[in-house]
């Protein structure tokens, strides 16, 4: 499955549990990457995404795109709590995809869960200082 619209080659071709994060991006996989991260069955991707004003159809249609190859996706929306809007929760229920949207940490720690359990979920990661 192709990642989507905006995303290049990824920085790491499979999955794989995100060991850190903080001081503006994560460790994963014996790699490290600043800036955001999205991350699917297929791949890590770099995110263009800063901030929660960010998203958008056009930023979170690589996850759009995923449908089919995911049931969940989260969103780590930085260090505070936010709502995602009911225009953007549409275009995933409309897919049937289930999306939760809570702060980086718990994102990464819930994502490495699920991931341990072989469930077929992505996560979009706004890197967090």
């Amino acid at each position: 499955m192709a990642a989507g619209p905006g995303l290049d080659t990824p920085h790491l071709p499979i999955p794989a549990p995100i060991d850190a994060y903080g001081n503006g991006g994560f460790r994963f996989g014996g790699m490290s990457h600043r800036g955001s991260l999205i991350c699917f069955p297929d791949g890590m991707w770099a995110w263009p995404v800063t901030s929660v004003a960010d998203l958008s159809e056009a930023s979170l249609s690589p996850a759009l795109a995923h449908a089919g190859a995911i049931d969940v996706f989260l969103i780590g929306a930085g260090r505070d709590p936010w709502v995602l809007p009911a225009p953007l929760r549409a275009l995933f229920r409309e897919r049937s995809i289930s999306v939760d949207v809570m702060a980086t940490g718990a994102a990464v720690r819930t994502y490495n869960i699920l991931l341990a359990e072989n469930r077929r979920a992505g996560v979009g990661l706004i890197a967090v200082d």
